[in-house]
C-alpha cells in the first residue's frame, strides 16, 4: 500500500509581542467626552417657576354663641316704714350735730383770736367731748395784771354779741384776778399767772397732756 505523505510541520508563527502596559492602559482608558458646547457655553438655566399663591385656608363655619341664661333678678327687699323712718331720723340728727360742731369751731377760733388781739398768755384750748356735758371746749389764758385780765373778758363778750353768739354770762370780773366766762359751748378763764399756777385747770381737765406742754 502506498503511504501517506507525511505532514510538514506547521511552522509556528511568533505570538505578537503584547503592547507595553503603558500604551494598553492609554488605549484602555475611555477618552473624556469633550463638554458639549450649549448655547453660550453653558446650559441654559431653566425659567423661575411663578410662585403659587398661597391657598387660602378655608373659612371654617363660625360657631354659634351658647344662648346666654336669663340673669336672675335679685330679690327686691319689702321697704320698712319704721326702718326708712329711723334712718331718717338719724340721718337729720347727724346733719345738725355737724352743723353745730362747725358752728363751735367757728366761735372758738373767733375767741382765741379775740384773746391773741388784746396780747393775752399762754392760750390753751381743751377739748371736753366725752368729758362733760357742760361745754364742748375749755379755754385757759393769762392776762399780766387784773386790770388786763378784767379788759380782755370785756372785750371779748362785746365781740362774742357782736357776731351773734348771745350775751355771755361772766363771773368774777370786779376782782379781775379769775374771770370766768360762759359762752354755752365753750367755757373761758382768764386768769392772773399766780392765780393759774394755784388751779392749775390744765392738769385737771386735760390729764393726758404733759407738764411741759401745759400753759402756766
Amino acid at each position: 500500500m502506498a503511504k501517506a505523505p507525511a505532514k510538514k510541520p506547521v511552522a509556528k508563527k511568533p505570538a505578537a509581542k503584547t503592547a507595553a502596559p503603558k500604551a494598553a492602559s492609554k488605549s484602555a482608558a475611555p477618552k473624556k467626552a469633550a463638554p458639549k458646547k450649549a448655547e453660550s457655553k453653558k446650559a441654559a438655566k431653566p425659567a423661575a417657576k411663578p410662585k403659587a399663591a398661597p391657598k387660602k385656608a378655608a373659612a371654617s363655619p363660625k360657631a354659634k354663641p351658647a344662648p346666654k341664661a336669663p340673669a336672675k333678678k335679685a330679690p327686691v327687699a319689702k321697704a320698712n316704714p319704721k326702718a326708712a323712718a329711723i334712718a331718717a331720723r338719724d340721718k337729720a340728727e347727724a346733719a345738725k350735730l355737724a352743723a353745730a360742731r362747725k358752728q363751735v369751731q367757728a366761735m372758738l377760733k373767733l375767741v382765741t383770736k379775740c384773746l391773741d388781739d388784746d396780747k393775752v398768755e399762754d392760750i390753751v384750748a381743751i377739748d371736753l367731748s366725752g368729758k362733760t356735758p357742760m361745754a364742748d371746749y375749755m379755754v385757759v389764758a393769762s392776762g399780766r395784771s387784773t386790770r388786763h385780765v378784767a379788759s380782755s373778758a370785756d372785750h371779748l363778750m362785746r365781740r362774742l354779741k357782736e357776731n351773734g353768739y348771745g350775751l355771755a354770762r361772766v363771773e368774777g370780773l370786779p376782782q379781775g384776778d379769775w374771770v370766768l366766762i360762759d359762752a354755752g359751748d365753750i367755757v373761758i378763764h382768764i386768769f392772773r399767772p399766780e392765780v393759774r399756777e394755784f388751779y392749775r385747770l390744765e392738769k385737771m381737765w386735760a390729764a393726758d397732756i404733759p407738764d411741759d406742754n401745759l400753759a402756766v
